[in-house]
């Protein structure tokens, strides 16, 4: 036990003993520099020498351009890019998320999928009859009301307004069939055509829709810009497809009698302009 004691004193005493370290002039041997210090001095100074220097690399590394040269690390400007790219690809898929809402919703209108709203007769009667009470309008005012609205409705002049539409070519030549009538609900005309006679655009324009529907067999839908847009039903063979650019008068399609609404061989035309209806007589001459 005793000699275990001393062994540790004895290597205490070791670090604590004082060395005196000179450095002498080679060729005089004079004395320039002399200091005394001991083990656990060099000991401390050397750890503190290390601690600082890990200390020292590790600022440079983290707070400094330095880093971007150590392998696994990224540069600033590098993810500022990256950062800026999120963020366009987030906005980017969110105007292609809402072209494409716009897209599906324009297609059931246009294609006529649409599912039928049930009211409840009693319900509207019943607002009916209490508008009637606090108005105590006449039912000649009302009529006259309902043809006026309809009339403003589909008024070529209130969809138009003030926009100058170019030339449009009529999409095929031939008789048509069916008027453009409101009270009828048929919102477009119809041309008699042999099956295979090709269908044209009636402007430059991009296919919004080319597919088949059940109602209304091959249709193709082309946008015109200006919130101009066709619609040609009822086609044998689609010959552009959904993103294709049309010029004027190029063949898109060529007519035919599919889809369970046909009445036989025809072209289903439709012109629409702000989400209304247009008489295509009014802007095109089909004779």
């Amino acid at each position: 036990m005793k000699s275990k004691q001393a062994a540790k004193k004895s290597f205490i005493s070791k670090l604590l003993i004082k060395y005196r370290l000179v450095l002498l002039d080679e060729s005089t041997f004079e004395e320039r520099i002399s200091f005394k210090t001991s083990r656990i001095n060099v000991f401390v100074l050397t750890t503190t020498t290390v601690f600082l220097i890990a200390l020292i690399t590790s600022i440079i590394i983290f707070f400094t351009p330095v880093r971007e040269y150590i392998p696994g690390y990224s540069s600033i400007n590098l993810q500022k890019q990256a950062n800026s790219l999120n963020q366009k690809t987030d906005s980017l898929l969110e105007i292609v998320f809402l072209n494409d809402q716009y897209i599906n919703s324009l297609k059931q209108v246009l294609t006529g999928e649409l599912k039928a709203i049930n009211y409840n007769q009693d319900s509207i009667k019943k607002v009916e009859e209490e508008n009637l009470q606090l108005i105590n309008k006449s039912r000649e005012d009302s009529i006259l009301r309902v043809e006026v609205e309809i009339e403003d409705k589909y008024n070529l002049k209130n969809i138009i307004k003030e926009k100058k539409y170019y030339l449009l070519a009529a999409p095929l030549k031939g008789n048509i069939t069916h008027e453009y009538s409101v009270a009828e609900n048929h919102l477009a005309i119809d041309v008699a055509a042999d099956t295979g006679t090709a269908v044209k655009s009636i402007s430059d324009g991009v296919v919004l829709f080319s597919e088949w529907t059940t109602q209304t067999g091959y249709v193709i839908i082309v946008d015109h810009g200006d919130d101009l847009t066709s619609v040609y039903k009822h086609n044998q063979k689609l010959l552009k497809k959904q993103g294709d650019k049309v010029k004027l008068g190029e063949v898109i399609a060529t007519s035919g009698d599919t889809g369970t609404l046909t009445s036989g061989p025809h072209l289903h035309f439709e012109l629409w302009s702000e989400g209304f209806a247009i008489d295509p007589k009014t802007l095109i001459d089909f004779n």
